[in-house]
């Protein structure tokens, strides 16, 4: 059978090749994984739809809230089997594993990366988990795209371009914003601009949310129409909201990162599953708009409906006290960030799209709130929860222009431009003077994975450092006179000899250029000594080094070559500035498709 796929496969390269040019084929496929986009997507949704329905169904209405304290738990243990019994393998957070396939493996993500996260997420978000599907839709589509160019052996920007279309079709299906999804995938997956890949872009967005139309009906997301517009003398509430959006997604990115880190420590994944999920439990009993992805809740602030969040569970009695409810949808946006990373941490599998959007939202209606309170002012509640929702976008995610188009589509126009414009940009600024990386490149900027928009640094994260060390090198003994050294050197067609001692550490070099004038003159041989004749590099380059920090060191130095060493200063080999200049240009061509 896979031969006669192959078969198949190379019969059609072969027709495409004759019949059509590169610009058509990359549109036909476009449309293929805008509409596998759309498809995925209904799917997801549902499936979370249907699992949350069955469970807090009527027939046990009454007990349903009890049940939270033991839904997650089940959810998670289901997923823990799931990845354990069926996909075998961990599945990657979201987008960060579509950012590091295309840094780090040429956009080529697992190839079954389009169903891991059909598999767990709706199990996750379904059973409470605090995550949205954002991020598996995109990890889902964006491997359905990357496992097409792969099935059809397309290139490096080809296969990067597909990538590209099935996050776009991800965005653009779920939050019916095709426009958002385009700005998404150009300012988050960092695809180049350009005419050739914007087509097929706005091709894979329009036919994924057509497609989550044609299945799902016209019915919106957030459905919202703004009563009050925009007055200027609202400016200073918007730029206080601005800076509060930036503090409160530099909370979320520490919170995330404390508890992540606190999870990783727990050796045992069954203890995490465990403390996780009885963790979740309890603060979705407490605070049930924390169960799964909180849209629901997010609807309730934008319509002014703020006191339903508290028309059940041990809260009921706090309904009528606004300013108790204020101080509860404040403690409620501290403890959602909590639980979104428990769920994480737990093994959940799911995205932090949708929990920024929640804080934000709150965060917005909540700021506004407490200021008309005080009788003095008079804001629109609903218009600031939706520009907190852009503000924590662009906070949490670095994504200014993704937050501003967001918004302004699901409002159904661009009244709200200007006060966008000025609560992300400070937002952002916020968030980026004490966090410089978002929640998506955090770990991948650790560790030397994250890719740019700055084609210079984005070409030195994709050479792999290690495919650029050159082991030929005859090493030599420190304690090695110059007689054993001309035999190294005899056998050799390098003119640098790594000096080691006997634990295989880098003493220094012999260049042949210093040895030259003594090695023709045998009654030295005995007396000269390795260690006499060598001197040292100017630098060594650390196996765990950048590529940009290598580069620096190239640059600093003005050395050719130099060594490399691993963690415990064990030489294994040299680095040539010649052979990385080539190792350059040839991706620089394939990242520009030259």
């Amino acid at each position: 059978m896979s031969g006669k796929l192959n078969g198949f496969i190379g019969k059609l390269l072969v027709w495409r090749v004759r019949h059509l040019q590169n610009r058509h084929f990359n549109l036909i496929l476009s449309l293929i994984v805008g509409l596998g986009s759309g498809i995925m997507v209904v799917v997801l949704k549902n499936s979370v739809h249907y699992v949350k329905e069955f469970l807090t169904s009527d027939f046990i209405k009454e007990y349903h809230h009890y049940l939270f304290f033991i839904y997650p738990l089940i959810g998670l243990t289901l997923v823990y089997f799931i990845v354990k019994k069926i996909i075998k393998h961990p599945v990657g957070h979201g987008i960060p594993a579509v950012l590091y396939a295309f840094s780090r493996n040429k956009s080529k993500m697992p190839k079954d990366a389009w169903y891991t996260s059909l598999l767990t997420a709706p199990v996750t978000v379904g059973f409470g988990g605090s995550v949205g599907l954002e991020g598996p839709s995109v990890a889902s589509n964006s491997g359905l795209g990357s496992r097409l160019a792969q099935a059809l052996r397309l290139n490096f920007k080809t296969t990067t371009l597909l990538l590209g279309c099935g996050a776009a079709g991800a965005m653009s299906s779920i939050f019916n914003a095709p426009i958002t999804a385009i700005v998404f995938a150009l300012e988050v997956i960092m695809i180049d601009l350009s005419m050739s890949s914007l087509i097929p872009l706005l091709t894979a967005s329009a036919v994924a949310a057509l497609t989550s139309r044609f299945i799902l009906g016209d019915g919106i997301l957030f459905p919202v129409q703004l009563k009050e517009l925009f007055m200027f003398s609202q400016t200073p509430f918007y730029v206080l909201l601005g800076i509060f959006s930036g503090l409160l997604s530099v909370y979320f990115n520490k919170v995330f990162w404390f508890i992540e880190d606190k999870f990783e420590k727990i050796k045992s994944a069954v203890a995490r599953l465990i403390i996780g999920g009885g963790v979740l439990g309890v603060l979705i009993f407490f605070i049930p708009p924390l169960y799964g992805e909180g849209f629901e809740t997010i609807n309730d602030i934008i319509h002014g409906y703020y006191e339903k969040v508290v028309d059940s569970g041990p809260l009921l009695h706090f309904q009528h006290n606004e300013l108790i409810i204020i101080i509860l949808l404040l403690a409620m946006i501290l403890v959602k960030v909590v639980a979104t990373s428990v769920t994480f941490g737990a093994g959940g599998v799911g995205g932090v799209f949708a929990p920024s959007l929640f804080v934000g939202s709150v965060g917005g209606f909540v700021l506004a709130k407490a200021i008309n309170l005080t009788g003095f002012f008079h804001l629109p509640e609903p218009n600031f929860a939706l520009a907190g929702m852009a503000g924590v976008i662009a906070g949490v995610l670095h994504a200014p222009l993704t937050g501003i188009f967001l918004i302004a589509e699901i409002t159904g126009g661009y009244q709200m431009m200007l006060p966008l414009m000025i609560v992300v940009i400070l937002a952002y600024l916020t968030s980026k003077y004490f966090i410089p990386y978002s929640i998506y490149t955090m770990q991948l900027a650790k560790s030397g994975d994250l890719v740019s928009h700055h084609k210079d640094k984005t070409v030195l994260t994709l050479i792999d450092l290690k495919k650029q060390i050159e082991t030929n090198f005859s090493p030599v003994d420190d304690a090695d006179t110059l007689g054993g050294l001309v035999k190294v050197v005899a056998k050799s067609n390098r003119n640098i000899f790594p000096v080691l001692n006997k634990n295989k550490e880098l003493q220094g070099v012999v260049l042949l250029d210093d040895i030259r004038e003594i090695m023709f003159k045998p009654e030295l041989y005995n007396k000269v000594t390795v260690s006499e004749v060598m001197t040292q590099p100017p630098t060594v380059i650390y196996i765990t080094d950048s590529m940009e920090e290598v580069m620096n060191k190239f640059n600093r130095s003005g050395a050719w070559n130099l060594p490399v060493l691993d963690k415990q200063n064990h030489y294994i080999g040299f680095i040539s500035k010649s052979k990385l200049f080539n190792e350059y240009r040839k991706v620089l061509m394939e990242v520009s498709g030259e």
